[in-house]
């Protein structure tokens, strides 16, 4: 407590006065050569006894233990949210691959061919067969590809097909020995804005890159490298940057809902819109790519005229130009433009609907037909002098 005596200062102060009282009676009475009483003499051995006895009790002070080394607790996963990142990371990373655009081209001063890196993006493994997934525009013009597994895994691939209206190509590797890890496959229809969403890839070149984000909207139209419109696209606002292109896009349970294609922005950076092609287009048009090595498409035997030249004309619909005989179309009877006695062209049938679907230009019936296999029968109708027409048309295979 403040303003009091140390406790030990004042007991050995006290203990100092009592040896000190003897002592100098002692000194008095030999200086005086008078003699020193017997009890004098006992009671200053036994006072200094007890002094060293007291001395020998007494507890030592207490002293603070030294301060312990400050432990370093690694953080703790406190999320939910967090939690499943990471485990749709872990899970998926090993099958996103790197995928690199090799091109012939030729030394300016030796004149000498090489082969060089044009471009890379990303995919993902299909099966463990060693098919990857991938953008069309990724492998377009490559003299070679080679795809990336993991840090240091690299394979020679060959384009095994392509379909250019959905902007995608099928890869094959030859499968290393420990073998490869497909992506789960989920399903785009029935998706809902808002759901969460993780895209991978290799965005610039920096493999095994996470970002995640959400649904933004749903059944968004992007152009196909071939000119054609790809439906039900996927938009997100996962960050999409070059390099991101033909990996997978996931859900919260780690399955692919499809593939990254497109991004809007400025410089081609992410914007926070990305695109990505529903996996159920793809799941369509792999197995045809695996054993055809192409899309087979149903069709009907005819030419189309091009909508720039039918708007001029204001016509909505795809207006038949000429037909393919023994076709389909040639054998329900339609008809396309002729030419009249005074050389003036005359329109023959315009299509406008294939069973429930509405067509209003050429890319309308294209994809209208895509839904369809060789061998269907559909419905369609058209216009022909102003006048409605039906017919029913078994569908031909494509060349």
């Amino acid at each position: 407590m403040p303003g009091l005596p140390n406790r030990r200062l004042f007991t050995g102060s006290f203990t100092a006065l009592l040896q000190s009282i003897p002592m100098l009676t002692i000194l008095r009475l030999h200086n005086a050569g008078r003699p020193i009483p017997f009890e004098l003499r006992w009671a200053w051995i036994l006072l200094l006894a007890g002094s060293l006895l007291a001395a020998g009790c007494e507890k030592p002070p207490e002293r603070t233990p030294p301060a312990s080394p400050v432990q370093l607790v690694a953080p703790q996963i406190v999320s939910t949210d967090e939690e499943n990142n990471i485990k749709v990371f872990e899970n998926a990373a090993p099958s996103t691959v790197f995928i690199t655009n090799n091109q012939l081209r030729r030394d300016l001063f030796s004149f000498n061919v090489l082969e060089i890196p044009q471009g890379s993006g990303s995919g993902f493994v299909w099966s463990r067969e060693g098919y990857i997934v991938t953008n069309s525009h990724v492998v377009e013009g490559a003299s070679s590809i080679s795809v990336g597994i993991g840090a240091k895994d690299t394979y020679a691939a060959r384009l095994v097909g392509q379909a250019r209206s959905l902007d995608i190509a099928l890869l094959k590797i030859d499968p290393p020995p420990q073998g490869l890890k497909p992506l789960p496959q989920g399903k785009s229809a029935g998706l809902r804005v808002g759901q969460k969403v993780l895209a991978i890839g290799n965005p610039f070149g920096l493999d095994s890159t996470l970002t995640t984000g959400i649904i933004s909207a749903l059944e968004r139209e992007i152009s196909a490298p071939n000119g054609r419109r790809i439906r039900g696209v996927i938009q997100t606002d996962a960050a999409i940057n070059p390099g991101n292109s033909g990996g997978p896009l996931l859900d919260s349970t780690g399955r692919v809902i499809g593939v990254n294609t497109a991004i809007i922005g400025p410089g081609g950076g992410s914007a926070g819109i990305g695109f990505a092609v529903p996996i159920d287009s793809v799941a369509k048009v792999v197995p045809q790519l695996i054993e055809h090595g192409r899309v087979i498409r149903p069709v009907l035997g005819i030419g189309l005229v091009r909508d720039d030249i039918a708007r001029q004309l204001g016509v909505t619909g795809a207006i038949v130009w000429n037909i393919q005989r023994g076709k389909a179309a040639h054998k329900a009877g339609l008809r396309g433009v002729t030419r009249a006695s005074n050389g003036r062209l005359v329109i023959g049938d315009v299509i406008v609907q294939v069973n429930d679907i509405t067509i209003g230009d050429n890319d309308d019936l294209l994809n209208a037909l895509e839904q369809f296999s060789p061998g269907d029968e559909v419905t369609l109708k058209t216009i022909r002098a102003g006048k409605d027409r039906t017919y029913l048309v078994r569908l031909s295979q494509g060349e």
